[in-house]
Order: C-alpha cells, then sequence, then structure tokens
C-alpha cells in the first residue's frame, strides 16, 4: 500500500516537471549585461549554448590493435 501511494507521488511530482515554453528572466530580472565588445547582450537561447571550450570535440585515438600494457607503478597488490 505505501509502495503504491509513494508510487503515485513520485509520479505525480514527476509529471509537473516538463516544461514546453521559452526560459524567461523572472518578474523584475534582467538578462545579465553585454560582454565587453558586444554590441547588445545574449538572449536566452545564446546564454543555453556551450561554447567549444565547455565541450571539447574528442581528441583521443582508439586503439586499433592489440598493444603491450606499460608497467603501472600504481599497481600494487593487495594488502595482507
Amino acid at each position: 500500500m505505501k509502495r503504491a501511494l509513494v508510487g503515485i507521488i513520485a509520479l505525480g511530482a514527476l509529471s509537473g516537471c516538463a516544461q514546453k515554453g521559452d526560459l524567461e528572466p523572472l518578474e523584475g530580472a534582467t538578462l545579465p549585461v553585454a560582454p565587453t565588445g558586444a554590441e547588445a547582450p545574449p538572449n536566452a537561447e545564446e546564454l543555453l549554448t556551450p561554447v567549444p571550450q565547455a565541450a571539447p570535440e574528442r581528441s583521443v585515438e582508439l586503439r586499433r590493435r592489440s598493444e603491450e600494457r606499460e608497467d603501472d607503478p600504481f599497481d600494487l597488490p593487495p594488502p595482507e
């Protein structure tokens, strides 16, 4: 009985989390000021788009064949 009640409450709480409209600043609040050199302050969409430095592309080349592992000085046996 309690499980069912908790499940219903959890589903009800999750159903209220989906926002479909555009993001707008709260009443009385404004967006951040324009960065130095910019003509206008960024809008909400521009603020939500990460810069390339925040999410860099993967530059690690995957290994294509087996290779012998180098000796790891931190690979110690477990304590007895």
